[in-house]
């Protein structure tokens, strides 16, 4: 009851702010009247007056991460697996790319092509990827989140996957949630460091990099270790291999 009438309070100030502001401003817009209809029933109060910007440190450090990686290697193309839209759609403004996704994206731009692939059953041959990315989609695969069939070894399945496929010198930039291993049913699933090195044995680490759970103070920690990786209660792992 308590945060309900909390609630309506906040509601109320919200209220009377914007009709303030709102008075304000039409007071202040008389002279710039001719270029914008103006009427309090289009409104839509949105106050975002915080001291500094929010945002979520996962998803705008792994892609920001990645990026720097295919500026480095200068691929001719590059295959990204299910990872967020962003992230294909901005690189394919410096690399070609090919974009897969268990529930295909209706992307429409220059240098980039977007198709529909199940990650458990790749349609590519083997060794044939030279650059390739799979990141923050991993630990959701097996679990029924995206209408994908359940299984307890889809994300397993989907590694496997990556590794066959990439071509001996290539690049996997590959991303998942890092920390104490657990499924959190039925959103994601978290990994060791050791859980990731392992199932990618036959591949060399060439970076890795850690988005903590302090990451909004520390930013991203470059060649983090495997220990500060497994204190993280749900850290963003960024690993870089390269297949021999």
């Amino acid at each position: 009851m308590r945060n309900l009438i909390t609630d309506k309070i906040n509601r109320t100030k919200k209220e009377k702010r914007l009709r303030r502001d709102f008075k304000d401003f039409v007071r202040l817009s008389r002279s710039e009247s001719d270029r914008f209809s103006m009427s309090w029933n289009d409104r839509m109060p949105i106050y975002e007056d915080t001291e500094k910007t929010p945002f979520d440190t996962h998803y705008i450090y792994h892609p920001a991460w990645a990026a720097r990686i295919l500026a480095k290697i200068n691929p001719k193309e590059h295959v990204d697996i299910s990872s967020t839209l962003h992230f294909c759609s901005i690189v394919s403004a410096f690399v070609t790319t090919r974009f897969y996704d268990y529930r295909p994206a209706d992307l429409k731009l220059s240098n980039l092509t977007s198709n529909e692939a199940d990650l458990t059953k790749l349609p590519f041959i083997e060794s044939s990827l030279s650059s390739l990315s799979c990141m923050h989609v991993i630990e959701h695969i097996g679990l029924g989140r995206y209408g994908d069939p359940l299984d307890p070894a889809g994300d397993i399945k989907a590694m496997r996957e990556l590794e066959r496929v990439l071509a001996p010198g290539g690049s996997l930039i590959f991303v998942v949630p890092v920390g104490k291993p657990k499924i959190v049913f039925n959103a994601h699933r978290i990994y060791s460091y050791e859980q990731i090195k392992s199932q990618f044995k036959n591949l060399k680490l060439q970076e890795f990099s850690l988005i903590p759970d302090n990451a909004l103070d520390v930013g991203m920690i470059a060649n983090a270790s495997k220990e500060q990786s497994d204190a993280q209660s749900y850290g963003c792992g960024c690993f870089h291999f390269i297949k021999p």
